[in-house]
């Protein structure tokens, strides 16, 4: 007789810990609201927030924001968008030019010829349309899946979740997912995240990573979600 199929993970147990309530995600994502309110926004949602939420735009702030810290590449993304954020504006950009308004950010001679090129590709080969297809835009060279995920996610407007080291610390912590990866985070997510909260999932776990469920010593005292959280892994912490 064949295997049955392995359904999906349903996501925590149902029956939680002594001393924490059972995991709802929509009361979740409630808190995560009222805890990041005062927090600054991830740099990709800042930028969308302040004008800048084309699917082009993200895609290139996203890939300025590849291992650089939102407090640079931020601005960095906004000085070059001052200067162009069309593709045929960039794309028309000597690279040396380019390197000169990322400044900042890190490793700004390949982020440099990957932006040119990109754009290049963009404004000659898709009519100057920003592909909406994560197989599109990772034909791009130096843009990987959560590069392509912050384009298409809040770009278009697309339920595709972009996991990073905040959305994989914290998911984790939760006992949401058990994984030990951010590939493999992504992969469980799309199992069990619902669609509603596939982009906002980046936005507000950003800020709650840094700067109350931080890698070292997260606030547990203080936070909100302590009830929903299961602390997994946690063995310090104010």
């Amino acid at each position: 007789m064949p295997r049955a199929a392995r359904q999906p993970d349903p996501g925590p147990d149902p029956v939680p810990p002594p001393g924490k309530d059972p995991f709802d995600i929509d009361l979740v994502f409630g808190l995560l609201r009222e805890a990041t309110a005062g927090l600054p926004k991830a740099a990709m949602f800042e930028l969308r927030d302040r004008g800048h939420g084309t699917p082009f735009e993200q895609l290139v702030s996203a890939l300025i924001s590849a291992r650089t810290r939102d407090e640079v590449s931020l601005p960095v993304s906004l000085r070059l968008f001052a200067v162009a954020n069309t593709p045929g504006a960039m794309a028309a950009l000597p690279e040396e030019r380019i390197v000169e308004l990322i400044h900042g950010a890190t490793f700004p001679e390949p982020k440099a010829r990957d932006i040119k090129e990109l754009s290049r590709r963009i404004a000659e080969e898709h009519g100057g349309r920003t592909p909406d297809t994560l197989e599109g835009l990772t034909a791009f060279r130096g843009v990987g899946p959560k590069i392509a995920g912050l384009a298409l996610g809040i770009g278009y407007g697309l339920p595709v979740i972009a996991v990073d080291i905040h959305v994989h610390r914290v998911t984790n912590r939760w006992g949401y997912v058990a994984t030990k990866t951010p590939e493999a985070t992504l992969a469980a997510l799309e199992a069990i995240l619902p669609r509603t909260y596939r982009v906002e999932i980046n936005e507000r776990l950003v800020p709650f990573g840094k700067h109350i469920c931080t890698g070292v010593a997260p606030r547990c005292s203080t936070c909100p979600l302590l009830r929903q959280c299961q602390q997994v892994g946690v063995t310090d912490h104010e």
